[in-house]
């Protein structure tokens, strides 16, 4: 056997070795897909069945395309040169670079990166007096962009309506625009590709007779375009390997379409199916857990993971009473890791949304652990944030100039970088602030400084309710919702309003300044020092935060998978649709799978949403999970067939403010006997009449959801 297939397992080494034909491998989480990969293309070349100039594989990440040269240097003594690896738009870059002059574009033409593109289309609505408001330029280039995703140019996109109509007119005129400049854009940089080749029968043929074997990474992240762009490539001889997993397939809001794997199951008549199963990575009870899970989605290409390392340890489930408690815990669990010898930095900490990071940072940051936000900016650094907090600077000290610079145009509100020039000579020569300058300026300036005067009259107001005043007044809440994945951002505004809530009732100031509630004083000196120089250095042993999506390809020994509640992880935009419940499933599958050694799962019966306290469900994820391969670490369910404690004094004076079922007065914290069941202690109630329903932490039976109107409860 050649050296070049030893160790691999038997699966890997059918997928390897496969004769010349079209190839789907499905490969699960740690199965080793890079060096199946990798191996087949050094194979293909250690048996000539190709030279490394015809090599062509497709990557989704440039990090990927170089460890896959990486690993093929090392593995044959090749000039990687001539050989294209590389991402979609690395290879289509390459290939109009070499025909410039057919696809119409000049010899050094120009690309535009994202916020390049945005700038571009800014300029475009600005010369042609086109309200910015009407037509946010962000949502117009997320338009631009699915509608070259999807192969359409403006002529060939349907307009039901005259919104899209004049939303149609505007991508022709920035294709004009992009044409008179000669830039491309990335979307672009596909699209021009496939047209060049689709159209020139010659360069065709060309690169379909030297790219006979065409292989390509993640496949289930490919879009209607890039499956398009392969197939028209591959043509009729040519032989597509392609490697992905139907499982992980997390990228629907990017425009990924996981039925394309299907599809090209289907339309190539691939008779080399090749799953690999055996994971390299997580101990079996983890992958038991994943498996579960993932049953529950339909139309699947079907796997089942396991692995050799035996069981390991049970997955653990902690219950929390609310998002502060479930962060309190997580440090407290995590201190303990780190005594027992656990390095920080093999322990991730992930969540569903960027906003569920705030609590959890805070947390961290109060115990003095390190940590790192992987993949994204802390929660006082992210834009949206930092422009709320300059507006709230402003009300408490308007001659901020800082602050002031920061949002005096944003959201746009037509004083431009002249206008603020001009703002600064006036307060030079006058020795007075921005804002002093602005009030004696007139127009628009002066515009701003009213809507700062305007707020300060709300001042006295909670910190809560003056945060979410000031984020609404501002017109940063209508900026966002305008933007097409402006919800992130929104899920921070209110977020923001819940650190001030949860700030108050911790550290809260009693009194006032003047006309400024002392809270907002001590709530902006405490923003500042959270935001200050507290993330772990490079090198540093810290904690690894990031959300679910950010975690993909990664892998630590120890997992905690936090926020496991209806509406949160599943989001609630997903259940709407089926489809968006089983992208949801999914996620958690990803998630599940990035644990080697240890695996938490958390969730909260209480969590701050919009400055309230709302009152959740368990994930039905966690519920997916087969009960022998869970440890419960909640104190009420941890003795198995133990009555659970009744509720402590605190906990009994935060469920006094919580909703009571309309039916028999119960309360959440009150014990109640059932015949079956036994003794438990109410932990939720929902509805009302008929509909009313109880959630009840009845210890060794578990947790039970009955239904008032039938349920034959009484007062323990």
């Amino acid at each position: 056997m050649s050296s070049l297939l030893l160790g691999l397992n038997e699966p890997q080494l059918a997928a390897v070795t496969l004769p010349r034909q079209h190839a789907l491998i499905l490969a699960g989480a740690g199965s080793g897909k890079t060096r199946v990969l990798t191996t087949r293309i050094a194979w293909l070349i250690a048996t000539n069945q190709m030279t490394p100039q015809q090599v062509l594989a497709v990557t989704f990440t440039n990090k990927a395309a170089k460890e896959m040269l990486a690993r093929l240097t090392a593995m044959l003594p090749i000039n990687a040169r001539g050989m294209w690896i590389g991402t979609f738009h690395g290879l289509c870059n390459r290939l109009l670079r070499a025909h410039h002059r057919d696809a119409g574009l000049p010899q050094l033409f120009q690309i535009l990166d994202s916020a390049d593109q945005l700038s571009a289309i800014k300029r475009l609505l600005k010369s042609l007096n086109v309200d910015d408001e009407k037509y946010p330029p962000r949502e117009l280039q997320h338009f631009i962009n699915a509608q070259k995703e999807q192969g359409l140019r403006p002529s060939a996109v349907e307009a039901w309506d005259g919104y899209t109509k004049k939303r149609v007119e505007l991508y022709d005129a920035y294709e004009a625009q992009c044409n008179k400049e000669g830039v491309v854009d990335f979307a672009e940089l596909l699209l021009r590709s496939y047209e060049l080749l689709a159209r020139n029968e010659a360069l065709r043929r060309h690169y379909q007779e030297r790219f006979r074997h065409i292989l390509v990474d993640e496949f289930q992240d490919t879009n209607v375009l890039q499956y398009k762009w392969l197939k028209l490539l591959a043509g009729q001889e040519g032989c597509l390997f392609c490697v992905g997993d139907d499982d992980q397939s997390i990228y629907a809001f990017r425009g990924a379409e996981v039925g394309n794997m299907r599809d090209f199951e289907r339309e190539f008549k691939v008779k080399n199916v090749i799953r690999l199963e055996q994971n390299y990575r997580s101990h079996g009870n983890i992958l038991d857990a994943a498996n579960a899970i993932i049953k529950h989605n339909e139309h699947r290409l079907g796997k089942n993971l396991w692995t050799e390392a035996g069981a390991g340890e049970p997955i653990r489930v902690f219950e929390a009473y609310s998002d502060l408690d479930e962060a309190r815990w997580i440090v407290e669990e995590i201190r303990a890791l780190a005594r027992d010898g656990h390095a920080r930095s093999e322990i991730a900490l992930l969540y569903r949304s960027n906003a569920q990071s705030r609590v959890l940072e805070h947390a961290l940051f109060s115990a003095g652990l390190p940590y790192r936000v992987y993949g994204g900016l802390r929660f006082f650094e992210r834009q949206e944030i930092k422009h709320a907090l300059a507006y709230l600077r402003l009300i408490a000290n308007p001659d901020d100039d800082t602050s002031f610079a920061r949002v005096v145009n944003f959201p746009t509100r037509g004083i431009g970088a002249r206008s603020i020039e001009q703002l600064q000579d006036a307060a030079r020569a006058a020795g007075s602030s921005l804002f002093a300058a602005a009030m004696q300026a007139g127009g628009k300036a002066a515009g701003f400084t009213t809507l700062i005067a305007k707020m300060k009259e709300v001042a006295h107001l909670p910190l809560p309710e003056l945060v979410d005043h000031v984020i609404e007044l501002s017109g940063l809440r209508t900026h966002y919702q305008a933007e097409k994945e402006g919800q992130d951002r929104l899920a921070n505004l209110d977020e923001l309003v819940n650190a001030a809530a949860s700030f108050v009732a911790e550290e809260g100031v009693a009194g006032a300044e003047g006309e400024l509630s002392a809270d907002l004083i001590a709530f902006l000196a405490h923003a500042a020092l959270e935001a200050g120089e507290h993330q772990a250095g490079e090198g540093d042993d810290a904690l690894q935060l990031m959300t679910t999506h950010s975690a993909k390809g990664l892998e630590f020994n120890i997992v905690f998978l936090s926020g496991l509640e209806e509406g949160l992880f599943p989001h609630e935009n997903s259940l709407v649709e089926p489809k968006g419940l089983e992208e949801e499933r999914r996620l958690m599958y990803v998630a599940v799978t990035r644990a080697r050694q240890r695996l938490y799962l958390s969730h909260a019966q209480t969590r701050m949403l919009h400055g309230q306290t709302r009152y959740n469900l368990p994930s039905r994820f966690i519920e997916e999970v087969p009960a022998g391969l869970i440890k419960w670490l909640t104190p009420k369910m941890a003795k198995p067939g133990g009555v659970p404690p009744r509720l402590t004094s605190v906990q009994e004076q935060r469920a006094s403010h919580a909703p009571r079922a309309a039916d028999g007065g119960w309360r959440i914290g009150q014990g109640v006997r059932h015949a079956r069941f036994g003794e438990g202690v109410i932990v939720n109630l929902e509805g009302g009449g008929a509909d009313a329903r109880a959630q009840i932490n009845f210890g060794g039976a578990g947790m039970k959801w009955l239904a008032l109107s039938v349920a034959k409860l009484e007062a323990a």
